[in-house]
């Protein structure tokens, strides 16, 4: 995968990304702009959004101007629990102006990536039975064999008490979508590129949707309680997730935004400006920066929508939506002009359906 420097969350739900060195930073850059051309009318580019997080242009902190972040959706932040695994995709994790070096480098990493399409990147999964994550880093992934990949995929998918099939099902017509899309493109080549999946690790068993104006009730009420002494769980947390060239390894520093919401109330009433200084570790370089984002009440009351849900320990009986399910295309530092099909990713894509497809008919 792309070696990002760092990757931000924030709390106004975009994630930042560093943008890596040249030629890939800039690379991936212009990717999104092209994507996101405002003035964009190709019906495939158009498509392609859906499969995408959404792109907010470029951000620098002020303390560093020449330093570069791509501000994108945090397609996790809408999850209680997320379980999250970034797959690479495509037989080649090299693109076609690679050197030998690097060609050998990206293969001896994952020799079988060629003949399974596919590599696992990483996962963390919520376990229900211990209320806690399990994680697993590019050493995982590039251990499995073809023999073993289909149990190792699995593991994304098992709760701790269950394998969520809801999970798997979902999953499966979210990567169909993207293989139309590859299939009925001439356009683009992704190289070393990433699938994100994202669900739900909570049961929720019964989710009340309360009205908006039962929410604004709700806000009113002090200390984030409810009136039945239920306690709101603000769910934004804020991460860092530090990654490096050999695979994404998560730093993550998070406050919960309820201490952050306690914080920003006594800083108000010492007449403070309420500041959080969010604190981003460079892994290659080691250099920090820090930078102000100034928390608002309206920030709190726009993004924190509180849920009350009851947990159990059991999967309820077939789930009548679908699950909630997100699988969104990432990492595009590799991303070429074409005039052929991605056979490539085609290849990778219909193999680990297939592999899915194989955990579901289990």
């Amino acid at each position: 995968s792309a070696s990002l420097l760092g990757i931000l969350q924030h709390p106004d739900g975009t994630v930042l990304k560093q943008l890596q060195p040249p030629p890939r930073g800039p690379r991936e850059q212009e990717f999104y702009n092209k994507v996101y051309d405002s003035n964009c009318c190709d019906s495939i580019l158009l498509e392609l959004r859906e499969y995408l997080p959404k792109y907010f242009g470029v951000w620098s902190p002020p303390t560093a101007p020449n330093d570069t972040y791509l501000k994108l959706e945090d397609v996790t932040c809408k999850f209680n629990k997320p379980c999250i695994m970034d797959v690479k995709i495509g037989q080649k994790s090299y693109d076609p102006y690679a050197s030998a070096e690097k060609i050998q480098q990206q293969v001896s990493k994952y020799p079988l990536m060629e003949e399974i399409g596919f590599l696992v990147l990483g996962m963390r999964v919520y376990h229900v039975s211990s209320d806690s994550y399990e994680t697993q880093n590019q050493h995982y992934g590039r251990s499995l064999t073809k023999e073993t990949v289909k149990d190792g995929i699995s593991k994304f998918f098992h709760s701790g008490y269950c394998l969520r099939k809801d999970v798997v099902a979902a999953s499966i017509q979210k990567v169909e979508k993207i293989l139309e899309w590859f299939e009925g493109q001439t356009q683009l080549n992704f190289y070393a590129s990433s699938l994100l999946f994202v669900y739900e690790g909570s049961y929720e068993v019964t989710a009340v949707r309360l009205s908006d104006a039962t929410l604004a009730e709700k806000r009113r009420v002090p200390k984030g309680l409810l009136s039945g002494g239920d306690v709101l769980e603000y769910n934004n947390n804020i991460h860092v997730i530090n990654s490096m060239e050999n695979g994404k390894i998560e730093a993550s520093v998070s406050k919960g935004l309820s201490k952050f919401y306690a914080l920003h109330k006594k800083a108000c009433s010492k007449r403070h400006h309420s500041q959080l200084s969010l604190k981003v570790e460079n892994s290659e370089q080691d250099n920090v920066w820090k930078t102000s984002t100034c928390i608002t009440q309206e920030h709190l009351n726009g993004n924190v929508l509180p849920q009350l849900e009851k947990v159990f320990y059991h999967v309820p009986a077939e789930t009548k939506e679908s699950a909630n399910v997100e699988v969104r295309m990432i990492d595009f530092a590799h991303v070429f002009p074409s005039n052929t099909r991605d056979e490539g990713y085609i290849y990778g894509l219909k193999n680990l359906i297939t592999v899915l497809q194989n955990i579901l008919d289990n």
